[in-house]
């Protein structure tokens, strides 16, 4: 008997999904780093500072990001929220002690320093990169006016091979604060939003998909689930295509509450729990948080998420 006929028809996708089809290829330059598959771009990571006119400098995130076909899933200096910027992930409240020190969110007071982006080594076919991001302010500085460093953040985006019908992406962001008594934390309301967020072309078919089903997004953060589906016609009419994050066990907090928006906006898996309360960033042991990003065609229900989700939390 053929034994993929003793599973079910969802867990022999996933089976035969395992089956590495090709070979990611990684490009390092100084101003942004290329992942490729053959000819497919997959995504690219800004190392350099990026601006309008001056203004709303950012670097340290993810754009473009694309979808298996090959186009573009991600916006940066969109015209709703020019400060919001492909994926990315920061906070509004930084505190040292009763100091506040810049909005990483608004880009305010605020400056990321990628000091290195360095290839790690794989047993399989993905790739992946390593940077180390110095968090600096005007607002806190040496004795002789020169900024210091007082977050260091290392971040690890790996890329695996294209699946028959999706691709995953991790990234681990890794915080370790350089000074005493630091905080941080996400907006000062009732959404408290902040942390990881994935700012993606919006449809207006749009269609948002939990482990409970079909989710419909208010104002104030939705409850706290292990994984987010967004799907739609995102880059084409009538043809689905989605993405789906998912929230590692581990995280502080863990499961994040939700920030969702069907227009011009971000999507932001909540941190720290609850965001609008900063709390407080060792400088001692590191916090660490993970999230995985599945880009796929159709909407939720065309790939084994629930799988997929098993065999991440399991590494």
């Amino acid at each position: 008997m053929n034994l993929l006929k003793r599973f079910s028809p969802i867990v022999v996708i996933f089976f035969c999904s395992q089956i590495n089809f090709g070979q990611v290829n990684l490009k390092i330059e100084s101003d942004r780093t290329y992942f490729t598959e053959g000819k497919d771009s997959i995504l690219t990571y800004q190392a350099s500072e990026k601006s309008i006119n001056g203004k709303l400098v950012r670097s340290n995130y993810i754009h473009p990001l694309y979808s298996l076909d090959g186009a573009v899933l991600t916006e940066d200096f969109p015209a709703d929220h020019l400060h919001h910027r492909g994926i990315f992930w920061s906070w509004h409240q930084l505190y040292i002690g009763n100091k506040r020190i810049g909005d990483a969110w608004e880009i305010q007071n605020f400056k990321w320093e990628v000091s290195s982006v360095k290839k790690k080594k794989q047993k399989d076919r993905s790739k992946s990169i390593q940077t180390t991001v110095l968090w600096k302010s005007p607002l806190w500085t040496d004795k002789n006016g020169a900024e210091k460093a007082f977050v260091k953040e290392t971040t690890t985006i790996k890329v695996y091979p294209k699946q028959p019908h999706y691709r995953l992406v991790d990234i681990e962001i890794v915080l370790l604060a350089l000074e005493a008594n630091m905080k941080i934390g996400g907006s000062e309301d009732e959404k408290g939003y902040g942390g990881f967020s994935p700012r993606i072309k919006l449809s207006d078919d749009v269609e948002f998909t939990s482990p409970a089903g079909k989710i419909i997004p208010t104002n104030l953060p939705i409850p706290a689930s292990e994984w987010m589906d967004i799907s739609g016609s995102l880059i084409k009419n009538g043809v689905a295509t989605g993405m789906t994050v998912l929230c590692n066990s581990k995280n502080p907090g863990f499961p994040n509450p939700w920030i969702l928006r069907a227009k011009k906006s971000m999507q932001n898996a909540v941190y720290p729990y609850p965001g609008a309360k900063a709390v407080p960033l060792s400088n001692k042991k590191p916090t660490v948080l993970r999230y995985r990003l599945v880009i796929h065609d159709g909407n939720a229900n065309a790939i084994p998420i629930a799988e997929i989700y098993k065999s991440y939390i399991k590494n």
